[in-house]
């Protein structure tokens, strides 16, 4: 990981803060498309992007749906986030927050590069901005305070996963990270 020291306890603070602005404890789930709303974001699916052609749309929803999550572009004075529908619904809250999280954090967009000669594009990738980018969209998902209750009423990964609309691998990437099962752990012994 290549976060700054503190921005772990900053995205912590801050995705209580936008819960809050959004009227919602720490125990409520956030929907995704509600945090768009409130940051004036825009949602999409593929299908929803005007003009694309049947070929693309085939090959990101029916060939390769795996191939890619989300992105975010800027677009008429607009920013607009589109992801990948044909992910599990906890895949795509993650997607979502982290594209949702670059836009908090004011990164700046990647970069594409389109080579005239071949049919080649690329574009530039910054990791510690994907890393803060899931520090912050985690924390809104999970928060820790709410991770630590649920983990210490020895609720199941499967019953926090569904309650909170994500994944269990990112509930269990949650508990290794912000050490709650160990401080549990700690809490009994004493």
């Amino acid at each position: 990981m290549t976060l700054d020291r503190g921005f772990k306890a900053w995205a912590e603070r801050t995705a209580t803060s936008i819960r809050s602005e959004l009227d919602l404890s720490s125990t409520a789930p956030l929907p995704p498309a509600r945090l768009a709303e409130h940051l004036g974001v825009v949602l999409w699916t593929c299908a929803n992007v005007p003009a694309i052609t049947p070929d693309i749309l085939q090959q990101l929803t029916v060939n390769d749906p795996w191939g890619w999550s989300a992105v975010t572009v800027a677009a008429q004075e607009r920013v607009i986030v589109v992801y990948n529908d044909r992910k599990s619904q906890g895949r795509q809250a993650s997607d979502i927050t982290h594209e949702l999280a670059h836009v908090i954090l004011n990164h700046d967009p990647a970069t594409v590069i389109l080579s005239e000669s071949i049919d080649l594009s690329m574009r530039t990738f910054d990791q510690k901005q994907e890393d803060e980018a899931n520090c912050l969209a985690w924390a809104l998902l999970l928060p820790r305070e709410a991770l630590f209750d649920a983990r210490k009423s020895r609720r199941p990964l499967e019953s926090i996963a569904t309650a909170f609309g994500v994944t269990e691998t990112l509930v269990q990437y949650r508990l290794r990270t912000t050490g709650i099962d160990v401080q549990l752990l700690r809490g009994r012994r004493s």
